[in-house]
């Protein structure tokens, strides 16, 4: 960690005021709040109490008004339908403001909420801003989800008006989506007055009379709205997590804080400027995509990319590379499992040759643990810094990185990085005691949160302190394991309700992890723990091979059993090793262990929540089935 970040992150945790009433200078604000931050109903605190905003109005008008009216701010990149569309600041204001005026007439009031089922274009950012410059709250749904999923959310969040588009274009043809949001709504007694449909040329919609709006027609109809004052703790988004444990939180993000903690973390996380290019290569339903693909560059007044591709396929594992060639990226935030599945179709980084990426300074990666075979092939090939980020969508910005905007990047591979500012990491046991440096346990964060922080969810005030405060009093449980090291390096070693407990001893699945991923013929993995009446549990590991490799199944798994037991001890003694095709994972890039568990167990089980492939769970029951019974 630079000096500067140490110092930074110091003066935080001792001045958290001054800190953070330094950086809202940042922000234009309509009315100053009378205090920094109102504890008076802690462990739930309120950042810029009283103050008024418009995150609408900091994020496109402001820029406008300093002068970057023609500079891009959206670069929509489709390599699926062959588009390519620039935006530019004063475009984007333009529509905005317009679509702000079509929904303004259709009834939309502050506090109400927008619903948007909408795939990565640029009328999913014109849709979230608008419902932000009428102060009301926007809830954005992946196009991917169910009809089930989408219909567990209109009912959560009872929206006023539901944006939509007509189809979603994916590299394996046209997806309409006009069916499946009608399913849900058959499933739900929360019905919206009006739904805003988006005609994509692929597939058009019908539109049902007296509730449906045409896109394009209301937007070129209406009169721009203005922006409309809103308190800095009113909610500007809610969103729902991955449910990687099969039960998604609907979390709450407040506007004034948001504000003040993306516009900083920009500059001193990811070391961009106003005016430079960021692309965060993430579903903007994601956490991820809403801090860093939408909010965070366009308070910063940079241009922010819109992939709709994906990281192999459309066309190969060279598509990222030429998005960072093409649009002149100067740092970029990827998954790790995208990173992955790069390298396992271009193992010699052949993809890159004749390509010209001096612009790219950083490439950050946050998700799943990264796996140090991916993480070294990345910093080869690309011969820039690979930094590891940890954070959660609860926090909205990093709680650990090496941030580069605070000096040079100092990465130390395993490690996450040292907290970011504002973010006090301690380490505890299951006693609530905190634990020396190096010893694991569970990772926590001292209260309060720093600025654009979850502190609600969604009308269930009870289930948030339940799942996030209870069990350690005054302190955020982030539900990740891992330690401190003496130079405050934090390793995050994975969830704890990952953590198995062998013959009388816990293992941490993601350390097990990280050594089968070092093996040459391993892609990824995924290990869990399967009940046994003897030892408690026994560890299974799926694991995916690299493109191309052919293994006899024994040798494999002796090598992979060797392995293990060297590096980590005989109590971490692989048990059975299954080698599947592919793993599932969430939208977010996060592998459902506690399904996986499930079925390796015979148990019940439903499909997690957000899953992008579920077909990928079904291949993988029948590869168990396919293991040799247990002697």
């Amino acid at each position: 960690m630079s000096d500067a970040q140490r110092q930074a992150h110091a003066r935080s945790l001792r001045d958290p005021r001054g800190f953070w009433a330094e950086a809202a200078e940042d922000i234009e604000w309509l009315r100053r709040s009378r205090a920094v931050i109102d504890e008076t109903r802690a462990p739930r605190v309120a950042w810029f109490p009283g103050a008024m905003l418009n995150t609408c109005s900091n994020a496109l008008d402001l820029h406008v008004l300093a002068g970057r009216g023609e500079q891009a701010a959206l670069v929509w990149d489709s390599p699926v339908t062959g588009e390519l569309r620039r935006t530019t600041y004063r475009e984007l204001q333009e529509r905005v403001a317009r679509f702000a005026g079509a929904l303004a007439g259709l009834g939309v009031e502050p506090g109400d909420r927008v619903l948007l089922f909408l795939p990565m274009l640029p009328e999913a950012v014109i849709g979230m801003l608008a419902t932000a410059r009428l102060g009301a709250v926007h809830f954005m749904v992946s196009d991917a989800c169910s009809a089930g999923e989408l219909a567990q959310c209109i009912q959560q969040a009872a929206p006023k008006v539901v944006l939509a588009a007509s189809c979603a274009t994916l590299p394996g043809g046209v997806v309409p989506l006009a069916p499946q949001l009608e399913r849900a709504f058959e499933m739900t007694s929360q019905r919206p007055r009006h739904c805003v449909v988006l005609q994509r040329a692929q597939a058009p919609a019908s539109l049902v009379a007296g509730r449906d709006v045409d896109w394009r027609e209301a937007e070129a109809r209406a009169e721009p709205a203005a922006c409309v004052p809103v308190e800095a703790k009113a909610p500007l988004y809610i969103l729902q997590t991955a449910g990687t444990t099969g039960t998604p939180k609907t979390i709450v993000r407040d506007g004034g804080g948001h504000a003040v903690a993306l516009k900083w973390s920009l500059r001193r996380v990811f070391g961009i400027a106003p005016g430079e290019v960021f692309w965060a290569a993430s579903d903007l339903a994601s956490g991820v995509g809403h801090s860093y693909a939408v909010y965070a560059p366009l308070l910063l007044g940079c241009t922010t990319i819109l992939y709709a591709g994906e990281p192999v396929g459309t066309p190969d594992a060279g598509a990222f590379w030429r998005v960072v060639e093409q649009h002149r990226v100067n740092a970029m935030l990827a998954a790790p499992a995208a990173l992955r599945a790069i390298r396992r179709e271009d193992p010699g980084a052949r993809r890159l040759e004749g390509r010209d990426l001096a612009c790219l300074r950083a490439l950050f990666l946050a998700g799943e643990r990264a796996d140090s075979e991916s993480v070294s092939w990345a910093e080869r090939a690309l011969r820039v810094p690979v930094i590891e980020a940890w954070w959660q969508a609860e926090t909205s910005l990093p709680i650990a990185a090496s941030c580069v905007g605070l000096g040079p990047a100092r990465v130390r591979r395993g490690s996450v990085g040292r907290p970011v500012p504002g973010f006090d990491v301690r380490v505890l046991g299951d006693d609530g005691e905190e634990l020396p440096r190096g010893a694991s346990g569970h990772l926590v964060l001292k209260l309060p949160l720093p600025p654009g922080c979850t502190t609600a969810l969604w009308q269930n005030d009870e289930g948030f302190a339940r799942s996030y405060l209870a069990r350690f009093p005054g302190f955020y449980e982030t539900g990740d394991g891992g330690s401190l090291d003496e130079e405050g390096q934090v390793f995050v070693l994975g969830r704890t309700h990952d953590v198995i407990e062998v013959a009388g001893q816990r293992v941490f699945a993601g350390a097990i992890e990280e050594v089968l991923a070092a093996h040459p013929d391993v892609a990824e993995c995924a290990v869990i723990g399967m009940s046994d009446t003897r030892k408690g549990h026994l560890l299974l590991a799926f694991v995916v091979l690299e493109r191309g490799v052919a293994r006899d199944a024994p040798a494999l798994e002796a090598e992979l059993v060797a392995r293990v037991r060297e590096r980590i001890g005989a109590v971490a003694a692989l048990e059975r090793i299954c080698v599947v095709e592919k793993l599932p994972k969430t939208r977010a890039g996060s592998v459902p262990r506690s399904t996986l568990r499930k079925i390796a167990d015979g148990e019940p089980w439903r499909t997690p929540a957000g899953l992008e492939d579920p077909s990928a769970l079904a291949a993988l029951r029948a590869a168990l089935a396919r293991l040799a019974p247990r002697s």
